[in-house]
């Protein structure tokens, strides 16, 4: 398959899973740009995302960058899911800031994966790190086949 039809391939997941993401839409997360075994994804801080310190949840980040890892491995049409992941939060977010998860596929091998995720804040600053473990399943993302239980 050449670069063109796997950029849009990772295009035509990013719509269907789109289409059926209501977590993306209540967090009003955009993911801004996709290709194969890449993800951006951004989020504006709202005052529902802040905790009791007024800097953004732990959870809403992990958030942020889980979707921007979601559509990262899912890319390539295959159903793929997190089989282990981990943060390491640096800086802390404050209402009103544009946060930028950035993934990036750093191998895939038979079913199994590992994806890196980096946010940063509207000013550069890195936020937190992110690596997620996947595994893909059976059934291809844009024919809307869920994972079995």
């Amino acid at each position: 398959m050449d670069r063109d039809s796997r950029q849009a391939t990772a295009e035509d997941v990013r719509d269907a899973l789109l289409a059926r993401d209501d977590m993306v839409r209540h967090m009003g997360i955009t993911v801004e740009a996709v290709g194969p075994g890449y993800a951006r994804a951004e989020m504006t801080v709202r005052p529902f995302m802040v905790n009791g310190h007024d800097i953004l949840h732990g959870g809403a980040l992990f958030t942020l960058a889980d979707v921007a890892f979601a559509y990262c491995c899912n890319s390539h049409d295959v159903v793929t899911v997190a089989s282990a992941c981990s943060i390491t939060f640096l800086a802390p977010g404050r209402p009103g800031d544009t946060l930028t998860a950035e993934a990036q596929e750093i191998v895939r091998k038979g079913r199994a994966g590992i994806t890196d995720v980096t946010v940063r804040n509207q000013d550069g600053d890195v936020l937190a790190v992110f690596r997620g473990n996947s595994r893909s399943l059976s059934g291809r993302v844009t024919e809307g086949q869920a994972p079995p239980l």
